[in-house]
């Protein structure tokens, strides 16, 4: 009797502490998802209301297989979409090595300083800064005058609007988020097995490679898919300096679930969308996961 009322006194208390956590994961994550798995099944009436037969035209339509034929569209949007993930990944890479490497060097004060500079773009509204990029790279902009005189443009052009513009806008907003969890690993590296691996003969590129970046690569991995899952669904970004010429993947679902009205294929764009956040999620706990066998080994 006692170790069931202990039972029952568990309960209520798992319930009354991570109870509404749970709550709020189903009712605003799961029940959300699982409605829009449902509706990229349904079919699209001539109005734009949804409802049956169920279908698969909305996953074949993405692929690019429609009622004229094979037409690319869409296999191109996405593979726009991760490019720009990717080109954002390899230039906040570039940029966020050095930097975490810098700021770890510092003493305790000026590293304190140097994150809140990382960390003050975040607190400004995203579309701010990017109509402020917009300013910066218009045609009477100092950073396209610069650029004139670099003779990378012509004179009186801009670098707005453009994959140039895209590319700035997304390294400025998303590098904080690569910064921050390469320096968390950047400031546990065990100097003694740089210093060994020196000792050894070992080339600064040898160095670099077994000794510094297989302690880092937790933060590295972190960074990476912090910056490319949200890369990959940005919309705002390639919308306002793009021109709104240049169509990714979070356009083609702002689009369609918009101005197109057509729900059953957005959600089925969506849910592709999700299932390329779920493999980089996958991926990461994968190699997380083996990077720990080897360390118990």
């Amino acid at each position: 009797m006692m170790s069931r009322h202990k039972r029952c006194r568990e309960l209520w208390l798992s319930l009354a502490t991570a109870g509404p956590g749970v709550f709020w994961l189903v009712f605003f994550l799961l029940v959300p998802f699982g409605l829009i798995a449902v509706i990229s099944f349904l079919s699209r009436g001539p109005h734009g209301e949804i409802g049956l037969p169920w279908t698969l035209e909305n996953y074949l339509r993405f692929c690019g297989f429609g009622l004229l034929g094979y037409d690319p569209l869409f296999p191109l949007i996405l593979f726009r979409s991760l490019m720009l993930g990717a080109v954002t990944v390899l230039f906040c890479v570039g940029l966020g090595f050095p930097l975490a490497f810098f700021i770890a060097g510092l003493d305790g004060r000026h590293r304190n300083l140097a994150l809140t500079l990382v960390i003050i773009p975040l607190w400004t509204n995203l579309l701010i800064r990017t109509y402020a990029w917009q300013i910066l790279l218009a045609h009477d902009g100092w950073l396209s005058a610069l650029a004139a005189f670099l003779g990378l443009i012509s004179p009186g052009e801009a670098l707005y609007p453009g994959w140039t513009a895209v590319t700035l806008g997304m390294v400025c907003d998303f590098l904080p988020f690569l910064v921050l969890p390469l320096y968390a690993s950047v400031e546990k590296l065990d100097w003694n097995l740089v210093e060994a691996a020196m000792d050894l003969g070992a080339s600064g590129a040898q160095v670099f490679r077994h000794a510094i970046l297989p302690q880092v690569m937790p933060g590295l991995l972190a960074g990476v898919l912090l910056v490319f899952i949200p890369a990959v669904g940005q919309f705002v970004v390639p919308d306002l300096l793009g021109g709104a010429k240049i169509l990714l993947l979070g356009n083609a679902i702002q689009l369609e679930f918009g101005s197109s009205n057509d729900w059953p294929f957005g959600s089925a764009i969506t849910l592709l969308a999700m299932g390329l956040v779920m493999t980089g999620l996958w991926f990461y706990a994968r190699m997380m996961g083996r990077r720990q066998e080897v360390g118990i080994l």
